[in-house]
């Protein structure tokens, strides 16, 4: 056997107790990322997580030689690009890929690099006096003019696609514009927990969506547990509150007195008494005694239009009388 090295064994036995002593393991790629804003992701995650980068042979013989106590963990292997690390810690994946996805900035584009959206420069003054960056712009496809003593781009200009590479020139050309298209970060590629491996794809969740989904769904159960009268801590309430009134309406209809019902079925009585009564009394006035015809005349309401109506018929007969009286004049005047 070709010798190796002792600190490969002790890499890789540092690794695999890393490996076991955490619940979530995450394999990530950190290209690209400048020394000084790893070191401050490292502080921000240092109490939440534990990062150690490696060789991608010693990864991949740790996550082998933990194969035995983690099943499925070797999987993780099928993920590492770049320059990989792994991720250690106890928080669930999901809300790992959040905290890493939110610590990432903006920064300069580099030659080479490989933008996931389209890179734009926008309409407007770039600030710049007239000069040699005037050709620049030109030459890399931004349409620019000189206005008012300022190079001005005309109008919003696409200059990298997203997946294409940037070019020297390009890069030169967004960095003196302060245009900072790219998004440095740690790349969680895929995570372990409980046997299961979660890629990025399934990592990615929009929170709004996830939680709209869950109160939908919940409201969806409630709504079945109450109608199919299933007992639970939620529905209880509901389920009783439900009964409760059922049985109220039926009391009130069947005419069941119970101290909930009495009022109201008494209301109902010297309603329909009073109805009984108004209806008696057109048919013959003697047949209500004076106490009920007070009772019907104090239940009576007036009626508000018809006195509007009386209020305003003086006024239609005021222009009546003006206008016969404009019309005798008139008369007057014409026979003399």
């Amino acid at each position: 056997m070709a010798h190796v090295a002792e600190w490969k064994k002790e890499e890789v036995k540092d690794l695999t107790e890393l490996i076991n002593g955490y619940e979530v393991v995450g394999i990530a790629n950190l290209s690209d990322i400048p020394a000084r804003q790893l070191q401050k992701m490292r502080q921000s995650l240092w109490d939440k997580a534990t990062i150690r980068m490696s060789k991608k042979t010693l990864i991949s013989l740790a996550l082998e030689d933990s194969n035995n106590k983690k099943d499925n963990i070797n999987i993780l292997s099928n993920h590492m690009d770049g320059q990989p690390a792994l991720i250690f810690t106890d928080m669930n994946p999901f809300k790992l890929f959040k905290i890493l996805e939110d610590s990432k900035t903006a920064a300069p584009a580099k030659a080479g690099a490989v933008p996931s959206e389209d890179i734009v420069v926008p309409k407007g003054d770039t600030g710049f006096p007239p000069g040699p960056i005037l050709g620049e712009l030109q030459q890399i496809g931004i349409p620019a003019k000189i206005d008012k003593g300022k190079i001005v781009v005309q109008k919003d200009q696409v200059v990298v696609k997203a997946g294409e590479e940037v070019s020297a020139k390009v890069a030169g050309i967004l960095t003196r514009l302060d245009i900072q298209p790219m998004e440095v970060g740690i790349d969680l590629k895929a995570a372990y927990e409980n046997e299961t491996v979660y890629t990025a794809d399934l990592l990615t969740i929009d929170e709004e969506q996830t939680l709209s989904d869950i109160q939908r769904a919940f409201a969806q159960a409630f709504n079945l547990s109450v109608n199919a009268v299933i007992y639970t801590k939620e529905s209880m309430p509901a389920i009783i509150q439900n009964a409760a009134t059922k049985s109220l309406n039926l009391a009130f209809n069947a005419s069941v007195l119970t101290s909930k019902t009495t009022e109201m079925l008494l209301s109902k009585a010297y309603s329909q008494m009073l109805a009984v009564a108004a209806e008696a009394s057109g048919k013959d006035s003697d047949a209500v005694d004076e106490e009920l015809l007070e009772k019907l005349a104090s239940s009576a309401t007036p009626a508000p239009a018809a006195e509007e109506k009386k209020e305003e018929k003086p006024d239609e007969d005021e222009e009546e009388e003006e206008q016969e009286e404009d019309a005798a004049a008139g008369l007057g005047a014409l026979f003399g």
